[in-house]
């Protein structure tokens, strides 16, 4: 069976930076599945874009469909054939075959025997298949929004202009959103517009490249970050490489060129996040930052074109941001000529959730939940009540307004013009800390304060009103202020008890339609969180569920058990101990009623059961003062020393006695066993 490279090109108007890669990764995933679906063999799947044009290249593609043998099952053979002769089941089926009666075959089978016919199907060409399965993955794709041109009834992202499909050196003739294929794609749009005539499909990156087009992704990229860094070295300064940011200006651009342009140093008056942001979110522009971390008044821009006077482009590029920069220090003049404390009015027109009330609302009843958890963590109580107050009063000042994700740390900016306390100010950027897996908690106590009773507000109340997350909407990130709350009490250390938090933020909402349980639904779904949040630590799944079944509501406590157990799972005691814990949970499961953990000694009648109440005894004296102190990983290396009385006990010694009382008694002992493991987790369970 031959093979060779295909290559299917689709060639558009500039397509939205943000969707290419989806599209492009779409574009691979649908081609390989259809290639699958019809069973042709193949090697690499690659994806290329550019902004106009999505590209996939198969490698080693099989020429045909392997042939097959098909077999087909007809009659019973009780009913196919009456005195020797075939019947009108048999002949029938043996017509919808094409062949005689005497060419059927019997097929044996564990419900008898059937006629049958086994035929070799061949296998259908590739190229006859192609545009199949091209026309489905491009009807597949993943169009944030379609649009149609011309008089054309066709829909697509953006208008199509060209397709290529090759299958090595020939063209596969096909159609797509209106396209006859061919084997001519297009250059650069400004430096090679003539047409290219591909002669073979891995000709396709070279011919692009000699186009002034990386067609790369990857390459691209990469080609961005080196010209960015080389400038940047150029005006010895460090370039700040935001990833989202490269892959937007990839998705720009089809041949980068880097340059470096300024602003007046005027503008450095002005915090630096809001020039970033400007740059970043208006131009795409890359910041520098001189050898004390401090923004440059300079940039650096990608462009798509290798200009023969670098200068005007840069010149362009320069007129372009003065006013975005001088915007920016206006929205910054302006704001401040208004205290951050006068804007708390402002807050209750600005509405959170249409049940839940205003922003004013939700400021009020979290600093009621800030000013108590500040005072259990030996925290300030009137900083931590000031900072839950003027934490959203950025939200309306001009300059967020215009860049929302400036939330929080203009805040701190206003505050601390208006002479707020440093630590309020700092609080005001650290309530949405942590924004993302992996990022820091706030650092102060009135910051952790404030970032606990904001997303404790939001939890309680949208659960409140009941609108749970479900698997695929959650409007309202509750499951990352779920994380961030746990985060925040484990890495900070605050041993505080959720259920207690829980409480005191719901009992703030006047009204809530589903308040009923709702403090228990949403402990259960935040300690629910601690699952995901585990397995980000490396945690087994097994463990989280040994500690989940034990009462604990305190995060930090529940974080604790999670290492200690991760720890003591990786013990060669580990497995027999959590065997022995299933079997005697299975044993005292099927007592009636409570099975008490007081041994009697005078029962004790076998030497196993003494050991092991001895031994039982000593680790009962030695894990008591660390189960206070939460020593979880001390006390199990303790109780790992049980394995030996545990396995022996097991050997040697019956514990459904004749005796009621001595068997009541050996329950007793066993019930002291599990007791001691369960005041840090239920080990059983990690036999699942």
């Amino acid at each position: 069976m031959a093979a060779d490279t295909f290559l299917v090109e689709l060639g558009v108007e500039e397509l939205p930076p943000g969707a290419i890669d989806a599209l492009s990764d779409a574009f691979a995933s649908g081609l390989r599945r259809g290639l699958e679906e019809a069973e042709i063999a193949h090697g690499d799947v690659r994806a290329y874009a550019t902004p106009r044009r999505l590209a996939v290249q198969v490698t080693e593609l099989a020429d045909k469909q392997p042939d097959r043998e098909v077999e087909r099952r007809g009659p019973a053979l009780a009913a196919a054939f009456k005195d020797g002769q075939p019947t009108k089941a048999a002949e029938g089926f043996a017509r919808s075959c094409g062949v005689s009666v005497d060419q059927l075959i019997h097929l044996e089978t564990d419900k008898g025997t059937w006629l049958g016919y086994r035929e070799q199907q061949q296998g259908e060409a590739t190229t006859v298949l192609l545009p199949g399965i091209v026309e489905k993955a491009i009807a597949a794709l993943p169009v944030p929004k379609n649009m149609r041109w011309g008089a054309s009834r066709v829909e697509f992202s953006r208008p199509a202009h060209w397709l290529v499909m090759l299958y090595g050196d020939r063209v596969v003739e096909a159609r797509a959103l209106g396209l006859e294929a061919g084997r001519t794609t297009r250059g650069h749009r400004f430096h090679a517009p003539a047409p290219i005539a591909l002669a073979h499909a891995d000709d396709y990156l070279a011919a692009l490249e000699g186009a002034w087009v990386l067609a790369d992704r990857d390459i691209r990229r990469e080609r961005i970050r080196e010209q960015v860094l080389a400038e940047a070295e150029v005006q010895e300064a460090q370039a700040v490489i935001d990833e989202e940011l490269l892959i937007e200006v990839s998705g720009l651009v089809e041949w980068p060129v880097a340059l470096t342009g300024g602003f007046d140093e005027r503008f450095l008056e002005v915090p630096a996040e809001c020039l970033i942001s400007s740059m970043k979110a208006n131009q795409k522009y890359f910041h520098l930052l001189d050898a004390e971390g401090r923004l440059k008044p300079q940039f650096i821009t990608v462009a798509n074109i290798d200009s023969e006077s670098p200068e005007l482009v840069i010149q362009g590029n320069e007129k372009v941001i003065r006013p975005r920069l001088a915007d920016a220090a206006f929205f910054y003049d302006t704001d401040r000529q208004r205290p951050l404390a006068d804007r708390i009015g402002g807050l209750s027109s600005v509405v959170f959730q249409q049940k839940l009330g205003t922003l004013a609302d939700k400021a009020h009843r979290s600093a009621a939940v800030a000013a108590f958890i500040a005072g259990k963590i030996d925290g300030d109580v009137a900083h931590a009540r000031r900072a839950a107050e003027l934490a959203k009063c950025d939200l309306v000042t001009e300059m967020v307004l215009e860049f929302p994700e400036l939330q929080g740390i203009m805040g701190r900016y206003y505050a601390t013009h208006d002479g707020e306390n440093a630590e309020v100010a700092q609080a005001i950027e650290e309530q949405y800390l942590p924004r993302f897996a992996g990022d820091a908690i706030p650092q102060t106590r009135t910051g952790q304060a404030l970032a606990l009773a904001d997303r404790l507000d939001t939890l309680t109340g949208i659960f409140g009103i009941g609108q749970r997350p479900t698997g695929t909407k959650d409007p309202f990130a509750l499951r990352r202020a779920a994380i961030g709350v746990l985060n925040i009490l484990v890495k900070g250390e605050l041993n505080l008890d959720l259920r207690e938090l829980l409480e005191l933020a719901a009992a703030q909402h006047q009204e809530l339609p589903y308040a009923e349980g709702l403090v228990e639904e949403v402990l259960t779904y935040m300690l629910d969180r601690f699952r995901a949040w585990g397995h980000d630590e490396g945690i087994g799944a097994e463990t989280y569920l040994a500690v989940r079944a034990r009462p604990v509501t305190k995060p930090l406590d529940f974080a604790r058990r999670l290492e200690a157990v991760q720890a003591f799972a990786r013990r060669e005691e580990a497995a027999a101990l959590a065997a022995a814990n299933k079997r005697v949970s299975n044993i005292l499961a099927k007592q009636d009623g409570e099975v008490s953990p007081n041994v009697d000694g005078a029962l004790l009648r076998e030497d196993a059961e003494q050991a092991l109440a001895e031994a039982l005894a000593a680790c009962q004296d030695k894990v008591s003062p660390l189960f206070a102190e939460a020593r979880y990983s001390d006390a199990l290396d303790i109780l790992a020393g049980l394995r030996e009385p545990v396995d022996t006990f097991f050997d040697r010694v019956m514990v459904m006695a004749e005796d009621e009382a001595v068997k009541r008694n050996r329950l007793a002992l066993l019930a002291s066993l599990q007791a001691l493991f369960l005041e840090v987790a239920d080990i059983a369970l990690l036999q699942q």
